[in-house]
């Protein structure tokens, strides 16, 4: 039995009835090492989860995981690590061509 290999399910929403999506060049980033697409214009964090990525960050006491929460630069679910810099709330952060996004574990030091 041979197992088929399928391209990551697309998440985006593509159709609304009020709202439009006009969709910047695509580019590549990287999370964690894997090179992914996303959108110029759209956030880090649109496009992770778009790629089937819902951890963001895990707490330093607990380990808990966190995600995409407020998405608007309010909480401090989405902090991640940004070409080396760590936290930087990707809900906020534009999307780049060749960026690397890791995930956070604990407060960040720089």
């Amino acid at each position: 039995m041979s197992r088929k290999t399928s391209e990551p399910k697309e998440t985006r929403i593509t159709n609304h009835p009020i709202l439009t999506f006009n969709r910047g060049k695509k580019v590549t980033f990287y999370f964690e090492g894997k090179p992914m697409q996303g959108y110029l214009g759209e956030t880090i964090a649109a496009a992770l989860v778009a790629n089937g990525i819902k951890v963001f960050r895990y707490t330093e006491k607990h380990k808990r995981a966190r995600g995409f929460f407020c998405a608007v630069g309010k909480c401090s679910s989405c902090l991640m690590v940004v070409d080396g810099v760590p936290n930087t709330m990707v809900c906020m952060e534009p999307l780049r061509e060749g960026i690397r996004v890791e995930r956070q574990h604990g407060r960040g030091k720089l």
